[in-house]
């Protein structure tokens, strides 16, 4: 055939990064850091939940639309219990609807949101499948850059470029925080004015907080908290970071009832329903005891700390993240700038694979000398990572 199989909106993307590089892993057995899952499961209790899920037959056949109840009023009780202090509550039957993944729910929301050439600003760098999805929903993506700052080993957002990003054609502003790839954790100054741009130029606000347990310096504020927020925020959550169970694929997403209906029209002819038996472990998991989150929490920071250590005696300039199970680095003081190469030649080097940020970028030419490692493994995993890489 002349004309090209793949349409052209999704043309640009071809095979994803992660798939490349866990494919590299395997073949050299490489210490995988590129990929975002952790190398054990979470909970016993939550995993024995989803087998008495299925002795008992619950969720073997087509659960819900919207998601089994439990899971749905989990979900609710989940948002009161963590953030009620900041005056945010969802109706479970109403205002609740599980979806599978997170990607699911941000491509659904997407899909229901925008008109063909709608803008969506989103924080460059981004996970790799929100520009995907804006392309399949014929928006079109307007990045605002998040820019490393060296002395302080962190990045940082410009508001001022992000109020020039709005014009007439911005529909809505797809957020992430904490952050992937950077491990930014939007302050609550940088919240506030991202609320009161969203309220003054009318614009709709999809949230991406799956690692919203996952905050190390500082706390997670959801934007819908804020005022004049929650009539026009989709807040997405997912078990598969807070649990350690990625392969389920159970997330969900909390609005407004209309806005809810809207994701819920995409969703429907996407998986339709999923994760049947999951939906009733992540609803018991939901319920686990504030110490689980907090050991989580502080299991993660000890990780991050063992991988950053070791990453700046190999020679890494490090940016020490606030949140999420990734750390950037800048790979110039090792004599190199460009992620691509670096990161396909480390395996053979190193015996290590991380994921180059420009792939997360629209500016290729802005994220090309910073390199991502995940930091989800054992301490043990960390530490040979490290080791390995002090041979660069």
């Amino acid at each position: 055939m002349d004309r090209p199989l793949l349409n052209r909106r999704l043309a640009e993307f071809g095979t994803t990064i992660f798939a490349e590089m866990s494919a590299l892993a395997v073949r050299t057995g490489s210490i995988n850091l590129g990929q975002g899952f952790p190398d054990a499961d979470g909970p016993e209790e939550v995993r024995e939940a989803a087998v008495r899920a299925l002795r008992d037959g619950r969720g073997n056949q087509y659960p819900p639309g919207p998601g089994i109840p439990e899971l749905r009023t989990a979900v609710a009780a989940h948002q009161e219990r963590f953030y009620g202090h900041r005056g945010l509550s969802y109706d479970p039957d109403t205002e609740v609807l599980v979806t599978a993944g997170a990607t699911e729910a941000i491509a659904a929301a997407l899909l229901a949101l925008l008109e063909p050439g709608d803008e969506v600003i989103a924080l460059e760098p981004y996970y790799d499948s929100y520009a995907a999805c804006i392309a399949m929903a014929g928006g079109r993506r307007v990045p605002v850059t998040l820019r490393p700052d060296p002395e302080a080993g962190a990045y940082r957002l410009d508001l001022d470029e992000l109020r020039d990003a709005v014009t007439d054609r911005t529909r809505l502003i797809l957020l992430n925080t904490p952050h992937n790839p950077t491990g930014t954790v939007l302050s609550p100054e940088e919240l506030t004015e991202i609320a009161r741009l969203a309220v003054e130029r009318d614009l709709l606000v999809i949230t991406d907080e799956v690692y919203e347990h996952l905050v190390f310096e500082g706390a997670h504020l959801p934007l819908a908290s804020f005022p004049g927020m929650r009539e026009r925020t989709v807040t997405i959550g997912s078990a598969g970071k807070t649990f350690s169970f990625t392969g389920w694929k159970v997330g969900w997403a909390t609005a407004p009832p209309e806005l809810i209906n809207a994701v819920r029209s995409a969703k429907q002819f996407l998986t339709y329903v999923s994760a049947g038996p999951f939906q009733y472990a992540v609803a018991e998991a939901l319920a686990l005891p504030d110490d689980y989150f907090t050991g989580l929490r502080d299991d993660l920071r000890a990780k991050r700390d063992v991988l950053a250590h070791g990453l700046s005696e190999a020679g890494f300039r490090v940016y020490r993240p606030s949140g999420t199970y990734f750390i950037t680095t800048d790979i110039r003081p090792l004599g190199h700038d460009d992620g691509f190469a670096f990161c396909r030649a480390l395996p053979e080097r190193a015996g290590v694979v991380a994921i180059p940020n420009a792939v997360f970028y629209d500016h290729k030419e802005v994220g090309a000398p910073f390199v991502r490692f995940a930091f989800c493994k054992s301490p043990e995993v960390l530490q040979e990572a490290a080791d390995r890489l002090k041979r660069l």
